[in-house]
């Protein structure tokens, strides 16, 4: 029988026949619509079609279609390893906002389950992070680094009901932990934000079960590559997690040799299987934090880790028998997984010729503030068009600094106060005419020949890879959270506002601002053409130099539409202000903006306070307190 004209035999049959061969096609036909009701319909399907951008950095590639989410099946009682739990449906773009005049739905309905969960899940894996409504721009930060590498598979925790819904109405798929947390930003190392450590412990134990892999971030970092096919690498481990090490142990992308790290593991990034040794180590944590509110959830999980360490799993992997014996742990190089110290500090992957995967805002001395504004530095922060360009406009200058300051004698205590004392009195001028001209202050680069830490130390790590002089970030000599704070205009005048100084650099910069630019060059004053108005045909403005309030509002009247003020200089630019008030609260508003370096080796206490007016003080020398009775800021 010719199987592909079967209607043209049934016609030349005989009609017993003729009904036989349509009993097997209507047989054949219901049999593969129910076939396929079974696979795409059930809510117990066995297979899915997961459809994702490519990770391609290509924006032009077109979306793969990748089969995925099989089941645990039992054929003749020989178990099947699968990828992922079963969904019928495809995952819901993120950043697809609801509909216009739509409602929110019930709160019972973001409460964590597993059916929640498993609606964002794909190969098994699901990216989680959590956090409060004071830190909503670093979550919508870290969600769009991972949308924008294909990796929808995520979730955001919300401790506040008002977190919540401004994730939802812009798109971002979030659940309720039921934390009712504040939604002000709780510091460091406060009761509360302990709490919310603890809280983190909560979720783990309570995803496992699930059966799903959980990657668990905290918000103060962003993803940086696509990290799932680098952890899809080590199938065998059970945890994987970061570290604060330094030092490098690995000059490629290996796991860190866990023998050499001695650091503390930071459980700001690390990665869970839903193995039973993971799921008993989640349980103990959670009960020993829970126990003792006193315990820091991050000494607790190295506490109970590090019960048991070693030997090696085996000879390759660089997984590492941990906590009960059984636990197979895995330590993720700190070149590429970064902290604050080996991404902004020694630029270690760099060094190493590696692409770093992440960078975690630790290792940092500004708060909050200072977490956004490294990552502004890094030029890896997401922020509104609106910041780059504020009202009023943007001050800029070049800061110049003689190569002997840089490069000439030892990396010394005295060397780098030397250095960054002469950067800092030219930031105290532009500081100051910011203020006068009301314009936003674009930091310059601030360069360093020593390290700062919390502890005593020789100026530069012992085997890490920070090469002095180095640009360091602000916060290791600018206190940025009081630069940022709100404060008394009676006793400190008007607040000045500050940007990073890569801001030109950023490609979020609009090229509008950019455009409107005018060039100030400093001139001495009885020069020729060097007087108040004085523009050349190139459009430079000629300023004399040692310009009061009065005439450097003069000069600039004119000007107030121009995006971007750029100084040749700051040396001797600025001379005083009119009013002796106003000079009074400006210098009480930025004496409080330096803080300390620290620490000098085996002092009691060891810091030296930055002083911003240093040079008004002669003799003033780089030394810590004498004393406890002595150890005060320099005001």
């Amino acid at each position: 029988m010719a199987w592909e004209n079967p209607f043209k035999e049934m016609a030349n049959s005989k009609p017993l026949f003729l009904t036989i061969y349509a009993t097997v096609l209507i047989g054949i036909v219901f049999s593969s619509v129910y076939v396929f009701s079974a696979i795409y319909s059930s809510p117990n399907s066995t297979f899915s079609l997961s459809i994702a951008p490519s990770a391609s950095s290509d924006k032009n590639t077109e979306p793969s279609v990748q089969a995925s989410n099989f089941s645990h099946r039992q054929v003749d009682d020989v178990s099947i390893p699968v990828k992922s739990q079963l969904r019928s449906k495809l995952l819901k773009p993120i950043w697809e906002v609801p509909p216009a005049g739509s409602k929110m739905p019930d709160l019972e309905s973001f409460k964590l389950s597993k059916e929640l969960v498993q609606e964002r899940v794909t190969d098994n894996i699901v990216v989680v992070t959590f956090g409060n409504y004071a830190f909503m721009d670093f979550i919508l930060t870290w969600v769009k680094h991972l949308t924008d590498m294909g990796v929808e598979n995520l979730l955001v925790g919300a401790m506040d009901t008002k977190l919540l819904e401004a994730l939802y109405w812009k798109g971002v798929p979030a659940f309720d932990m039921g934390s009712h947390m504040s939604t002000v930003d709780v510091g460091w190392g406060s009761p509360t934000f302990h709490k919310m450590g603890r809280e983190k412990v909560v979720l783990i134990d309570s995803i496992l079960p699930y059966g799903f892999e959980l990657l668990m971030c905290d918000t103060d970092m962003v993803w940086l590559k696509n990290p799932l096919p680098y952890i899809a690498r080590f199938p065998e481990a059970d945890v994987l997690t970061s570290t604060d090490q330094v030092v490098p142990t690995v000059t490629d992308d290996r796991l860190d040799l866990w023998q050499q790290v001695g650091a503390a593991y930071n459980i700001g990034i690390f990665h869970w299987r839903a193995t039973e040794s993971a799921k008993k180590l989640a349980r103990e944590w959670k009960e020993m934090i829970l126990a003792d509110d006193k315990i820091w959830d991050q000494n607790g999980f190295n506490e109970l880790v590090r019960r048991q360490l070693g030997p090696s799993v085996d000879d390759d992997s660089g997984l590492v028998y941990a906590y009960d014996g059984n636990l197979k742990l895995g330590l993720l190089p700190a070149s590429i997984f970064c902290s604050g110290h080996t991404y902004f500090v020694q630029a270690m992957f760099q060094h190493l010729r590696l692409e770093a995967y992440a960078v975690h805002t630790t290792f940092q001395y500004a708060g909050t503030e200072g977490k956004r504004h490294r990552l502004r530095e890094g030029m890896v922060f997401y922020d509104p068009p609106e910041y780059y360009n504020p009202p009023g406009g943007l001050l800029t200058f070049k800061p110049s600094i003689p190569k002997n300051l840089l490069l000439d004698g030892e990396h010394t205590i005295d060397t780098h106060f030397t250095l960054v004392n002469y950067q800092m009195k030219q930031i105290r001028t532009a500081l100051a005419v910011a203020s006068v001209l009301n314009r936003t202050l674009v930091m310059p680069p601030l360069w360093c020949r020593l390290d700062r830490l919390w502890f005593g130390h020789p100026g530069i790590l012992p085997g890490s890879l920070t090469r002095p002089p180095f640009v360091c970030p602000l916060d290791h000599v600018f206190e940025i959270n009081v630069m940022l704070k709100e404060m008394a205009n009676e006793e400190f005048g008007p607040g000045i506002n500050i940007r990073e100084y890569s801001l030109f650099e950023n490609p979020s910069m609009p090229q509008e601002v950019k455009k409107s630019w005018l060039d100030v060059h400093l001139c001495q004053e009885g020069s020729p053409g060097c007087q108040v108005n004085s523009t050349s045909q190139s459009g430079v403005l000629k300023l004399p130099k040692h310009s009061t309030e009065e005439t450097l509002k003069t000069a600039f009247s004119k000007f107030k539409d121009v995006k971007v003020i750029q100084f040749s200089s700051m040396q001797d630019a600025f001379d005083r202000f009119t009013d002796k008030t106003r000079e009074e609260q400006f210098r009480n508003r930025v004496k409080r903006y330096v803080g300390i370096w620290c620490c000098v080796e085996n002092h009691t206490p060891g810091h030296i306070y930055y002083d911003m007016y240093w040079d008004e003080k002669p003799g003033w020398k780089a030394a810590p307190p004498n004393s406890t009775k002595d150890d005060h800021p320099p005001w």
